[in-house]
């Protein structure tokens, strides 16, 4: 075989042994992109939907959590009151008793002091469930309420102390005994989880109740001085329901200490989203849950003058419905997730309603 012919056989192998054409390399490189998009899209939407299940679970969380603490004391509420509800002192020299407050005298709901001097089981507080008045910026134009619910701590053994007032105190002072027919005896008032500054104590015996506040206490005595941060210390009224008109009986005198719970929304100054807050007697206030962004309350309301149930009426008190005759209590909280995917944020909403067993009953149906 000569040069020429190999010549000739190396001409014809590079010639077919030609690469990928630059068709096929665009059709190629489109194809790759495409499976590469659909895969990053479906990548996204799935990490999309994680977020959106994060944020709707921690959201749940945080309004059950408020849910379930605020259930818990509505459905005390009235419990080992007076029916009807406890008067307060009135009369010259009496002025307005406040909930809502701590012993350095702020006050945490814009509206707290009693309806007509009265402490009924639920104290209703439409459009009054913001602190000072803030704006939730997260919840623009909506109706925030506040609730207050009154009933006696059957968990602290007050009531197993004999009371006895002592002369030339006006009632400022009382000592306590520790009653034998109780075994074993009743823990300590002034153990851990005994009796706080601020406290309330209700009185009763044969010539009435009345509640007074705690402002000093020791083992054997508790005070309960004027000028007190929640104003139930007045021995100035001239109307009898203070602590004062129950040192003309002549009997036994038990004590109980009462619950007066609220609950309302904070706005933190610092950016965070509102909280929801529990406040009890004149004590310090604690959150419950965060980023609860709207708090509703609506009552089922028995109509003395109808002689109907009045459902659903957000502003009893507007009404001139009578609060010891609320039967049910509605709610709805609004939350708001605090992780945010760039500006969406999850908003959502519970409901549930609770039966004021402990108010007073009505037979609607005789």
């Amino acid at each position: 075989m000569g040069p020429t012919m190999t010549r000739k056989r190396k001409m014809h192998l590079r010639k077919t042994s030609t690469g990928f054409t630059l068709v096929e390399l665009m059709v190629s490189l489109a194809v790759g992109l495409t499976v590469l998009f659909a895969m990053v899209t479906l990548f996204k939407s799935g990490m999309d939907s994680t977020f959106i299940v994060a944020q709707r679970v921690e959201t749940q969380q945080n309004m059950r959590a408020a849910m379930q603490i605020m259930v818990k004391d509505i459905n005390m509420a009235g419990a080992g009151l007076p029916t009807g509800g406890l008067q307060l002192p009135t009369g010259g020299g009496a002025t307005a008793e406040r909930f809502g407050c701590d012993q350095s005298g702020t006050c945490y709901v814009p509206a707290f002091n009693y309806p007509a001097n009265f402490m009924y089981g639920i104290i209703p507080g439409y459009k009054n469930g913001v602190q000072g008045n803030a704006v939730v910026p997260s919840a623009p134009g909506q109706i925030n309420d506040s609730i207050t619910v009154v009933y006696v701590d059957y968990n602290f053994p007050l009531f197993e102390y004999n009371v006895t007032y002592v002369p030339g105190s006006n009632g400022t002072l009382i000592t306590l005994a520790a009653n034998p027919a109780y075994n074993p005896a009743p823990t300590a008032i002034n153990a851990a989880g005994g009796l706080q500054l601020g406290d309330l104590v209700m009185l009763s015996n044969n010539a009435g109740n009345a509640v007074g506040e705690v402002t000093g206490f020791t083992a054997t005595t508790i005070t309960f001085a004027v000028n007190d941060a929640l104003n139930m210390n007045q021995p100035g009224a001239t109307v009898s329901d203070n602590l004062q008109s129950l040192m003309k009986a002549a009997v036994a005198t038990t004590a109980y200490r009462l619950f007066a719970v609220t609950y309302y929304l904070t706005v933190p100054v610092n950016g965070q989203l509102p909280r929801l807050m529990r406040q009890v007697n004149g004590l310090t206030p604690v959150p419950v849950a965060d980023n609860i962004i709207n708090l509703q309350f609506a009552y089922d309301d028995y109509n003395t003058t109808t002689g109907a149930l009045d459902a659903d009426q957000a502003n009893p008190i507007g009404l001139g419905d009578q609060l010891n005759m609320i039967q049910k209590t509605n709610i709805v909280v609004y939350g708001e997730s605090l992780t945010q995917n760039g500006n969406k944020s999850q908003n959502m909403y519970l409901a549930t309603s609770v039966s004021a067993r402990n108010m007073a009953f009505r037979n609607r149906y005789q």
